[in-house]
């Protein structure tokens, strides 16, 4: 790396909060090379994006550099003095990640790319317009000139992270940050965002920063990867260096909480404890605490940065010559799994009990002359204790399925049954008081679907009290619900905001298992967790499950976790499923071309597969339906494809 765009020299950063003085950012050093993409993982809260926020002097009033180098080009942007507005888009631009607060939802997609331009490029009027358009056309936007003049609103979710980047490339930066730029995004829409970073980098010879907990997608993107843990850098080094080779426990604890790495019906590995407060001071080695195989002096003395070869770097005492060797496992790293359930899922038994089922469900919505079908024509049945997964892009109709499903829907054919019973379409109160206590519902956001003006105790209680649970004592039952998913007694006089996002979501679930359900709706659980909280979670919903004879409709466009949790996993496709089938047999003979395009666009934590991957792109035009229209067909016994008579024929011979 001779020629270094960015050296960052013992940065630190802190902030006042409330009489506090918080070390957020601690004496971190590195160097990024012109034209490289660096990958910044670690956990929420370990200093991810104060750090990228401190190269462009974006830190709110409570934040400052307090010691350190951040030297541009020859220029130490640590200087209180600095020309921000100089740097700021012309330099150093970034991408956040969620797209819609980014942009002003009162001024056209056009006009917000024109203003960049304008600023930065000193172009105005035609020459503006025609170079937004382009710019438009270089990120995937499809007819460019229409779309110029629509807003915000009117983009998907990845065309307007496309619009985003659109709008930065445009300031012509020399150093692009992306800040989590696909975390919410489907798995296909993420595999063309990061193709289309990629492409962006060799066309405008860009220098990337890219910050994520995503593994899987720090395989596809980084040249070299930075692990950061409370604060500080505590392994750098090349993408197959840090996936292959990982030399820090923090490292390693990260690679083998990921589920591509266990075994269906084996607990998540998951890294107990919680990172260390900021405003306390750290002695000896931050991970410390949580490393069960920490030294003696690990608790007593900050180790240096041991170079491991002239690409990687680890600060570990483990790398002293006078420590003990890590084992040869653990040395190497953690190997993702071909295969995480051994098989495939034995066929249940004849006597099995349906819990639900679905016959023939449309959900349609009505505005005017304008009519959307949702959800069309499905059917399916769920078994006792089983975990039914499905699975589409944005779009696909799969909250709208749950919903309808929970009765917050009215279907607009079809049917619903739970134990036989049909429970869509108008029931008595009676009725209704029943299923609210056998079917409940985990929410995606754990922080939005809690009441923040609530103490836990009242939001856990909240659907007992409601359903007549006024004459028991509800503190003990919020206790023992409490208990039941791992949080203490005293958490229940705490609020919502007083907690980190693992523990958020717990208290969802514990406000779940108080009316002792046999049923649960889970949408999108853990898509805003990090990975060893999202182990965490997976494991309590598989020990809930595996003590109460749970049954889970499992939502989730993360189809490794999907491949982990569920025994049964049907693909959406704009509201019309068109395959379902055993978990393992689904990954591994792939049929409809719609799943075997979601299960291409997968990030494996793997940068020789993800760098050898071929993509594949699903066209519902692809399909010739002229000689006859498509039907739910078994394909194999328990493999269902929505297929023509000659999409039939093709999909039995596929894997012969």
């Amino acid at each position: 790396m001779n020629d270094i765009i960015l050296s960052v020299k013992n940065l630190n950063v802190g902030f006042s909060l409330r009489g506090q003085y918080l070390r957020v950012v601690r004496d971190v050093s590195v160097d990024l090379a012109r034209g490289e993409t660096l990958a910044i993982v670690g956990e929420s809260g370990s200093g991810k994006s104060v750090f990228c926020k401190s190269l462009m002097g974006l830190l709110d009033n409570n934040g400052r550099v307090t010691g350190g180098e951040i030297l541009y080009e020859g220029r130490d942007l640590a200087d209180p003095q600095t020309n921000w507005r100089a740097i700021r888009g012309r330099e150093i631009a970034i991408v956040m990640q969620d797209p819609m607060t980014s942009l002003n939802p009162l001024l056209s997609i056009g006009k917000q790319i024109v203003e960049a331009i304008s600023l930065h490029q000193n172009l105005s009027g035609k020459a503006a317009r025609e170079a937004a358009i382009g710019y438009l056309r270089d990120v995937g936007v499809s007819e460019p000139e229409r779309r110029f003049r629509q807003y915000p609103h009117e983009f998907s979710g990845g065309m307007r992270q496309r619009v985003v980047i659109a709008i930065a490339i445009a300031c012509r930066p020399k150093i692009l940050i992306c800040d989590e730029p696909t975390t919410a995004i489907d798995v296909t829409i993420q595999a063309q965002i990061l193709d289309l970073l990629k492409q962006l980098r060799g066309k405008y010879n860009l220098t990337t920063i890219y910050i994520t907990h995503d593994l899987g997608v720090v395989a596809n993107i980084a040249d070299r990867i930075a692990v950061m843990y409370a604060g500080d850098f505590v392994e750098i080094g090349g993408a197959e260096d840090v996936f292959y080779r990982p030399q820090h426990p923090y490292t390693w604890a990260l690679l083998r909480s990921m589920p591509q790495l266990s075994a269906k019906g084996e607990d998540l590995f998951f890294i107990e404890g919680s990172p260390p407060n900021p405003a306390v001071e750290i002695k000896g080695d931050a991970f410390a605490l949580r490393n069960p195989r920490a030294l003696k002096i690990d608790f007593v003395t900050k180790p240096p940065m041991f170079q491991v070869t002239p690409t990687h770097m680890a600060r570990t005492w483990r790398l002293d010559p006078r420590a003990e060797s890590w084992s040869r496992s653990e040395a190497d790293g953690p190997k993702p799994r071909a295969s995480q359930t051994g098989g495939i899922t034995a066929p249940p038994c004849a006597e099995q009990e349906v819990i639900l089922e679905v016959r023939n469900l449309t959900v349609s919505f009505v505005k005017g002359n304008y009519r959307l079908d949702a959800v069309k024509d499905v059917s399916f049945q769920i078994y006792k204790g089983e975990t039914f997964g499905v699975v589409g892009e944005s779009g696909s109709g799969k909250t709208t399925l749950g919903r309808a499903i929970l009765r917050i829907y009215e279907p607009s054919a079809g049917a619903v049954f739970f134990k036989g019973r049909q429970i869509s379409g108008k029931i008595s109160k009676a009725e209704d008081m029943r299923l609210t206590r056998a079917i409940q519902m985990i929410f995606q956001d754990p922080m939005s679907s809690l009441n923040e003006r609530a103490k836990v105790e009242a939001i856990v209680a909240e659907g007992r009290f409601n359903l007549g649970g006024r004459d028991i004592d509800m503190g003990e039952e919020v206790r023992a619900a409490l208990a039941e998913v791992g949080l203490r007694a005293d958490f229940a006089d705490r609020f919502p905001h007083e907690f980190s996002g693992g523990q958020r979501q717990r208290i969802g679930i514990a406000r779940a298992m108080i009316m002792s359900p046999e049923f649960i709706v889970a949408d999108e659980p853990i898509s805003s967790l990090d990975v060893s909280i999202r182990a965490q979670v997976l494991n309590l919903m598989s020990r809930l499950q595996r003590e109460k004879g749970l049954s889970y409709l499992f939502i989730s466009h993360d189809l490794s976790v999907m491949r982990y949790i569920c025994d049964r996993i049907a693909a959406l496709y704009r509201g019309v499923m068109v395959e379902l089938a055993d978990t393992e047999t689904l990954f591994t003979r792939p049929m409809h071309p719609y799943t075997r395009s979601l299960l291409s666009a997968v990030p494996q934590p793997d940068p020789a597969l993800e760098r050898g991957k071929t993509l594949i792109t699903y066209d519902p035009g692809m399909h010739d339906y002229a000689s006859g229209q498509p039907s739910w067909r078994e394909v194999e016994p328990r493999h269902f494809v929505r297929c023509s008579d000659a999409e039939f024929e093709e999909y039995s011979d596929m894997y012969k």
